[in-house]
């Protein structure tokens, strides 16, 4: 009875639970918004890293091995304290910028990877069949391309909800701060650390279902053609 009180005045107790739903707002709108936008952006480094036009391969190259090599919380705090210092950009959005160019060199490496290990017969005999480019892509390699690549862009996902915990470190409130706030106020950070590991293994999990719901939904579709 002593523990379910000690979690009612940690976590509902005088609107707890409403400072806590706060946080993961933050915490899944850096996470959502960089998600979108450095998949986007991985893509077109992906793209320059497989062009035949040298400076644009050179510049993928270094984008990819500097961004990746980089701590993220170092990368965080030179653009909040350096590049964007004195723009008057509210630290959320360097944080979307942050983790955005940082989970696009991992796209585009991923997306390379998955592009490399695509059957090039298939991608031939469909050209040969007097398939475009585009149709070629679009039917034959995309299929083959994200079959392969989903499960390691799942994983990335998830790393990136972990690693937006640091922002803290630039004036954000979001889940991680919220926690330790809260741990600092109740003098009981055992119990509110784990409270909030819980809710982002339960973020990841979220993340796993809508995976999973999407191959469910891909598999029964092919069953219904067949």
């Amino acid at each position: 009875m002593e523990l379910f009180e000690l979690i009612n005045k940690i976590f509902i107790k005088d609107g707890a639970w409403l400072t806590i739903l706060k946080g993961l707002g933050v915490t899944i709108e850096i996470s959502l918004l960089s998600i979108i936008l450095g998949t986007l952006l991985g893509a077109a480094i992906c793209f320059f890293r497989l062009s035949k036009i040298k400076p644009l391969e050179i510049f993928a190259k270094a984008y990819i091995a500097i961004i990746r090599g980089s701590p993220v919380l170092m990368l965080l705090m030179l653009l909040f304290y350096g590049v964007f210092a004195r723009s008057g950009m509210s630290p959320v959005m360097v944080a979307v910028i942050t983790f955005s160019m940082h989970t696009a060199a991992h796209v585009a490496e991923l997306l390379r990877s998955a592009l490399m290990a695509t059957d090039k017969g298939q991608i031939e005999a469909a050209r040969t069949l007097g398939f475009s480019k585009i149709q070629a892509f679009r039917l034959v390699t995309l299929p083959q391309l994200t079959r392969i690549a989903k499960p390691v862009y799942q994983s990335t996902i998830i790393n990136l909800i972990q690693w937006t915990s640091v922002v803290g470190y630039v004036t954000i409130t979001d889940l991680t701060r919220v926690i330790n706030n809260t741990a600092s106020r109740t003098m009981q950070p055992m119990i509110t650390i784990i409270g909030g590991m819980i809710i982002y293994l339960a973020l990841s999990y979220v993340v796993q279902g809508i995976f999973h719901l999407t191959d469910a939904k891909k598999q029964k579709s092919e069953e219904a053609a067949a």
